[in-house]
């Protein structure tokens, strides 16, 4: 059976993962969102794509992903070979979806960004069945523009130190979204794309994880952002935004920062489920001082060993 025919057999994220005293719901898109969300066909009610361990809810105007939501179970994690076969759901409509075209346009040098990893859903009793899993990530509905020394390093370090130092080490089950910030302001791509000359091209990325610690019995979550503007630009991807519309003209290191979740909902208009949030610092007053304190710390690291810092909250 072709994946695509598999697809309606999925039944992607689950809510009750972590236990069903500690369910972990869709985040709440609001109004303005759920005007653009992408339906399936023939359905004016249900836009949630499932897919094996995580589901997607995609934008319709700007044809990428709203958000991803993964099931990630460590003590069923499998270590598998990559293998790339990337694919457009059938399930929406094709003018919903970015595919190939975008990623192979001049000027395009940037990766197809899983937003849901494919290690985070290769998982399962089986070989086959976590193999499986990492397929299905291979969707461009799961995929957003990232410049490649984001998302194969400073992202991928972020990944890595959630899933294999902790996740997997410890055999934790942990649900997490994902997802782009899609604002109104983003810099347009040079590159004019099946007749399209305003393609916006996301420059922040935000991770939260939900889960549990072995010391009490209680759900808490974490959030965090990360930034590629200044690399979209060095690498002459985009045009420099227009400056009187920036709110994050401040944001100008490409690396990834640990947030309160408030700073998230305000920056995507997305509401996420209630939990203890264990990052305490201070937060400012506004986002631009927010992104202006966070721009001072490197926290890339040996990819291999995820960022060189530790994640405030996540280590007991």
């Amino acid at each position: 059976m072709k994946i695509e025919e598999k697809l309606k057999f999925q039944k992607g994220y689950q809510s009750d993962f972590i236990g069903e005293k500690f369910r972990v719901p869709f985040p709440h898109l609001g109004d303005a969102n759920l005007e653009n969300v992408a339906f399936l066909t023939g359905s004016d009610q249900n836009y949630v794509l499932h897919y094996q361990n995580y589901s997607v809810v995609q934008n319709k105007m700007r044809k990428l992903p709203f958000f991803t939501a993964a099931n990630i179970n460590g003590a069923l994690f499998k270590e598998l070979e990559r293998k790339d076969t990337w694919r457009i759901d059938p399930r929406i409509d094709r003018k919903h979806q970015w595919g190939a075209e975008l990623y192979s346009a001049e000027k395009s040098n940037f990766d197809k960004g899983h937003m849901t990893k494919r290690e985070d859903v290769q998982w399962g009793s089986t070989k086959e069945e976590a193999r499986a899993g990492a397929e299905f990530t291979f969707f461009y509905t799961n995929s957003v523009p990232q410049v490649g020394n984001l998302n194969r390093n400073i992202w991928r370090s972020l990944e890595d130190y959630i899933l294999k130092k902790e996740t997997a080490k410890r055999g934790m089950k942990i649900n997490m979204f994902t997802g782009p910030v899609l604002d109104d302001g983003d810099p347009i791509f040079k590159t004019e794309v099946n007749g399209d000359k305003r393609i916006r091209i996301p420059t922040l990325f935000w991770k939260i994880i939900y889960f549990r610690r072995d010391d009490d019995d209680k759900l808490y979550k974490l959030g965090f952002l990360m930034g590629q503007e200044e690399l979209l630009l060095k690498n002459g991807i985009v045009f420099p935004r227009d400056s009187s519309r920036d709110v994050f003209m401040e944001f100008t290191r490409a690396d990834t920062y640990q947030v309160k979740l408030s700073t998230i909902e305000e920056l995507t208009n997305i509401k996420f489920p209630p939990a203890y949030e264990l990052y305490k610092k201070t937060e400012a007053t506004t986002l631009s001082k927010i992104v202006k304190r966070v721009q001072a710390k490197d926290v890339l690291g040996d990819e291999n060993n995820g960022p060189d810092y530790e994640i405030e909250g996540l280590v007991l």
